[in-house]
């Protein structure tokens, strides 16, 4: 079985326990919420159909109004699969 740390102990990052953690100010820049407005847009539409969809089939199964959902939905992703700088919207 591997060596345990003793409780009470936090491993810093000269692989000395420091006892506790220190969380003052400074330690790191917050970033702001990453992502071009494209892609943010086409999630909403997406997300947008997705509700309108299973509106549609609560109670009963509306299905003009799942299938128009559904065509909401798949428009969000043809503009999602368009947009070509996704993948730089990764951290």
């Amino acid at each position: 079985m591997a060596e345990q740390a003793a409780s009470g102990t936090v491993q810093g990052a000269g692989g000395v326990g420091t006892g506790s953690l220190d969380l003052s100010a400074g330690g790191g820049e917050h970033l702001a919420h990453h992502g071009r407005t494209v892609s943010w847009i086409a999630i909403s539409i997406i997300t947008a159909g997705f509700v309108i969809g299973a509106i549609g089939l609560v109670p009963h199964p509306t299905w003009w109004l799942f299938w128009t959902g559904a065509g909401i939905a798949l428009a969000g992703c043809i503009i999602t699969a368009t947009a070509r700088t996704v993948q730089s919207d990764w951290y």
